[in-house]
């Protein structure tokens, strides 16, 4: 088949979990000998692993997109200044300051984005579209998230090729929108869901959640669980002594990092495991370092910073030997989540998590074992279930055991490759 993948970059490494999907999913579809274009979207795509090659210019440039949105001046533009603001390291640069816009701007800008070519940044889509029609014939255009849903209807006009769209924790970002915008974001997105052939949904939950959310018939959404490149990942000889938790995701508040060092401060105040040590890995913005620096001063207010480590940006190498010293992994995510990447990571190393009881993660650790669930955003909680497998070190082990056994059988990248390939053929050829 020849497939055209439409990526968002995020222009760091900040642990993207769809960005971790589609370069392990493109690899493999190439490696079978499948045709993929990876056409990358507002910013460079990079990973913590070796990236797929992209032989697409980037398109609907961060900063393009911005300057469009704020001044009529900038829809007019010829290309040669827009191509000024769309070289890779000015835009890496960017990604890595914090935000150009307050949350209104960015509100403006997703709905016009999703307004697709009725919005601002119309120009930015018939360049698309006029490069992608030079691509002919294309089998399959495959998007990776709803938020990406405007280009859609322009893009079948066009070119009368049918697209599949990838969900995955869209909500979680539409609904950090400020209020006045919130419900005509998600109305609209509803509206353009109409253009799509068939959705890809990562899990059951966030299928049945999205299905009433977008108003989309459940006949449309095809479940494939998130896969992981499972070389390398072995488990440690030996239990770290002292005990290690872990932490492997965006160093932000609302992946619960803020909720893991409240448990942490209060797991030392019990003194019930000695030498409890905690390792936070992952990436972060720079709207995130503000955050950052709060958790910090509160570590140091316990007396504990020589306790914890950050280790910011990690390869894959570097993280495969993270996982190694840990006794065990949480990442207690203050939203529901659709997924979550860094389970499987987790546990394809012989790590046992501690997780949320929301999102996807009950249906997880239904379907793999491997961990224990907690009441959500209750660092008490959370310290109790730690607690009760640090005291229970074999336990612990054996849960780890059980869930790298399942992660090694069902849901290694392949299997997420073929599972995603017979939906897209599904809808390329109307098997």
């Amino acid at each position: 088949m020849k497939i055209v993948q439409l990526i968002p970059g995020v222009g760091n490494t900040f642990y993207c979990e769809n960005c971790l999907r589609d370069n392990g999913l493109i690899k493999v579809l190439r490696h079978w000998g499948h045709d993929v274009i990876m056409v990358p979207l507002y910013l460079p795509i990079l990973t913590d692993e070796s990236n797929a090659d992209f032989d697409a210019p980037i398109f609907f440039g961060g900063i393009n997109v911005y300057l469009q949105q704020k001044s009529a001046i900038f829809r007019k533009t010829p290309r040669w200044i827009d191509s000024i603001f769309d070289s890779s390291k000015l835009l890496e640069w960017v990604a890595n300051k914090a935000s150009m816009t307050n949350a209104e701007d960015l509100a403006e800008t997703t709905l016009s984005m999703l307004r697709g070519e009725e919005g601002r940044q119309d120009k930015e889509l018939e360049r698309l579209v006029r490069w992608l029609a030079s691509k002919q014939p294309i089998d399959v255009i495959h998007i990776s998230n709803a938020l990406l849903l405007g280009m859609v209807r322009r893009i079948k006009e066009e070119l009368h090729v049918p697209v599949v769209c990838s969900l995955q924790d869209e909500d979680i970002f539409v609904d950090s929108l400020p209020e006045s915008h919130r419900q005509i974001v998600w109305e609209t997105m509803s509206k353009r869901a109409a253009d799509v052939d068939a959705f890809i949904a990562v899990s059951n939950y966030y299928k049945n959640f999205m299905c009433a959310r977008l108003g989309i018939p459940a006949e449309r959404v095809h479940v494939v669980y998130n896969g992981i490149n499972l070389k390398k990942h072995e488990p440690a000889a030996s239990l770290p002594d002292p005990p290690v938790i872990g932490y492997l995701e965006r160093q932000c508040r609302e992946k619960g990092l803020g909720t893991l060092v409240e448990a942490f401060v209060l797991l030392k105040r019990r003194c019930r495991v000695p030498g409890l040590k905690l390792r936070v890995a992952g990436g972060k913005t720079g709207d995130d370092e503000p955050f950052v620096q709060e958790i910090r001063q509160r570590l140091s207010e316990q007396g504990l910073s020589n306790d914890v480590e950050f280790l910011p940006n990690l390869n894959r190498e570097e993280k495969l030997a993270f996982l190694r010293t840990l006794s065990i992994m949480s990442v207690p995510a203050e939203h529901k989540e659709a997924f979550g990447v860094y389970v499987l990571e987790s546990l394809a190393s012989g790590v046992p998590v501690v997780q949320p009881c929301h999102g996807a993660f009950p249906e997880l650790l239904a379907s793999i074992g491997g961990g224990i669930l907690c009441e959500p955003n209750n660092p008490r909680a959370l310290a109790t279930a730690i607690e009760t497998l640090l005291l229970n070190p074999q336990h612990a082990r054996e849960l780890g055991k059980r869930g790298r056994k399942a992660v090694l059988e069902n849901f290694g990248v392949e299997q997420m490759a073929h599972d995603v390939v017979r939906v897209l053929e599904k809808v390329a050829f109307r098997t």
